[in-house]
């Protein structure tokens, strides 16, 4: 993990220890990552809960409770179900705040509506969910791991 990345990991965890806080992830083009770069931290299951990974429409239905009939009107990538999943990772787990992220991370997949680099947040806390869509640059990796860092630092910001 790189220090930027440790650097957001360690403050998010600071933030819920704090709180008595848990989170979860609900990750489909991430599948995973931020997961992975939150239990990279040693001690991390005073905070991180679980994480989903919810790669197909069905798991998003299955796992998270996100409505198949949510998906077919907008599509996966999209911010009604990236919010559905935020609030799905809740409701499905022990986490008080979860984050969630939905996207194109390429190199197929894009649209013109939806091109490669095209990724929805969601975040659910306390307070509410709130979503955000951004559209990031360069290969698949690339924009998994910005995405991974927009949506830790999402999470961080909404629990300020």
């Amino acid at each position: 993990m790189d220090a930027e990345l440790r650097t957001l990991v360690t403050e998010l965890a600071a933030r819920l220890r704090a709180r008595g806080a848990l989170m979860a992830s609900a990750e489909s083009c991430t599948g995973g990552l931020v997961a992975a770069a939150c239990t990279e931290l040693s001690g991390s299951s005073d905070w991180f809960e679980r994480g989903f990974v919810t790669y197909s429409n069905a798991a998003k239905t299955d796992s998270l409770g996100v409505p198949a009939a949510l998906i077919a009107a907008h599509g996966a990538v999209s911010e009604p179900v990236a919010r559905a999943m935020a609030a799905g990772a809740v409701a499905h787990s022990a986490a008080r705040v979860a984050l969630a992220v939905t996207g194109v991370a390429g190199p197929t997949g894009g649209s013109a509506d939806k091109p490669v680099g095209t990724v929805w947040f969601g975040w659910c806390t306390p307070a509410g969910v709130a979503s955000e869509h951004r559209r990031f640059d360069g290969d698949r990796a690339a924009v998994r791991a910005q995405a991974v860092r927009h949506a830790l630092a999402g999470l961080l910001q909404r629990l300020d």
